[in-house]
């Protein structure tokens, strides 16, 4: 964080005021530019005497913009740590934020010009920041000049953080709708990870649940362009779009109806059923940017889940033939495909022709699966506090005797 030292009797603020001001009449001629200037540094102090931040930092705001294209780099970064520095002068937090909003909508405006030094100035306020909804502004504005001055690799490396940001920030759903979505839009911009785009769709989407639906249908986009994501992505094989209201509208939905479709095939239905959707819409897929072959190969591991989950834990290899489409040779090599992707947990029995799951993961993990995985859990805590309980009544028990042996042996 850059600090200012005063290197004058002359208070910070109003040394800005006076270069900024010189700077900009500059070039109106010494008859011109010095009554402008004692003007606005009289103003300046009027307000500092007064307390009128706000009038300040509007004062400082506007003369420091006209001559964001001239100064330096250095000159422009000590100038607006001076400026960001009043919303620490009041003494309420609803005016510091007032100033917040008012230099950071400043600071944003046209993103393009020094983008990078525009992301550091307005990071440099948010660490000013007391007021936690304040930061929240102030770092949407980041957001947006990281986006539209293509400068996002600056600001990636925050989203990471998001989590205990959300915590310290106590957002509204309506903002934090608009957090998720500006996020995943930079994701989408940028070509980051399948995942990490994923993540913060559906965080967008999940903030739709309850919702009228006139609300819920401003979600439709992104709510196809999520499916997509997903039965594009190789390596994502569970999700619970399937119960989310965002997703659940495009279900009747005269665009998007069959996305939708292609959802339910991939999430709870076998391949035979990817084969016949691709039959009339394979155009469509293509429009998407889907691959056939990738989507057979993502359609294959799921079904043998499917298998898995439906069967009594033993899988014959002529099952797994049948219902992948394949040939004999091919059986195995889609178990361990299978195995690799932590998909399933079995053996294989080359002498019975048959595969023995132990483990299989869910295709679709929503509230059935939370509550069958709480019961486990309650199950499981059950169990050891009984072990507990056992290992601690015999440990008396063998103490006890200890002592009768004792008082035996005198």
């Amino acid at each position: 964080m850059t600090t200012v030292v005063p290197t004058s009797e002359e208070d910070p603020a109003l040394s800005v005021v006076r270069f900024t001001a010189e700077m900009s009449w500059a070039e109106a001629g010494p008859e011109v530019a010095e009554p402008q200037v004692t003007s606005l540094c009289m103003e300046a102090q009027e307000c500092m005497i007064a307390g009128r931040w706000l009038d300040l930092a509007s004062l400082m705001i506007t003369s420091a913009d006209l001559v964001f294209s001239k100064a330096s780099e250095k000159d422009l970064e000590c100038i607006f740590t001076v400026i960001c520095n009043l919303v620490k002068k009041p003494e309420s937090l609803d005016e510091s934020l007032e100033i917040s909003k008012l230099l950071s909508t400043k600071i944003a405006q046209q993103p393009n010009e020094k983008p990078a030094l525009k992301l550091k100035i307005l990071f440099n306020l948010y660490n000013m920041l007391e007021n936690p909804y304040g930061r929240f502004l102030v770092y949407m504005k980041a957001l947006n000049v990281a986006a539209n001055g293509k400068v996002t690799e600056h600001i990636i490396p925050s989203f990471k953080k998001i989590d205990t940001l959300l915590k310290e920030w106590n957002l509204e759903l309506q903002d934090q709708r608009q957090l998720f979505l500006a996020i995943s839009n930079i994701l989408k911009e940028h070509k980051s990870s399948t995942k990490e785009t994923y993540k913060f769709l559906t965080k967008y989407l999940a903030t739709f649940s309850g919702e009228d639906s006139h609300v819920i249908n401003e979600a439709k986009e992104e709510a196809a362009f999520t499916i997509i994501e997903f039965v594009k992505a190789p390596d994502m094989f569970q999700c619970d779009l399937l119960e989310m209201p965002a997703v659940a509208q495009l279900e009747k939905d005269t665009k998007y109806s069959l996305v939708f479709e292609l959802l339910k095939i991939f999430l709870i239905k076998r391949l035979n059923a990817y084969m016949e959707f691709y039959t009339t819409n394979s155009e469509l897929l293509k429009s998407y940017g889907l691959v056939h072959e990738d989507c057979i190969t993502k359609m294959r591991l799921m079904t043998i889940v499917d298998l898995a989950s439906n069967e009594s834990g033993i899988i014959s290899y002529l099952s797994i033939k049948n219902t992948l489409q394949i040939e004999d040779d091919d059986v195995e090599p889609w178990v361990v495909k299978a195995i690799t992707a932590k998909l399933i947990d079995c053996k294989i029995d080359q002498m019975n022709q048959v595969i023995i799951v132990s483990r299989y993961s869910e295709r679709v993990f929503g509230v059935s699966q939370w509550e069958a995985l709480r019961t486990k859990l309650t199950s499981w805590r059950g169990n050891i506090a009984n072990v507990i309980t056992t290992i601690q009544a015999n440990k008396v028990t063998e103490e006890g005797t200890q002592s009768m042996q004792g008082l035996m042996i005198r």
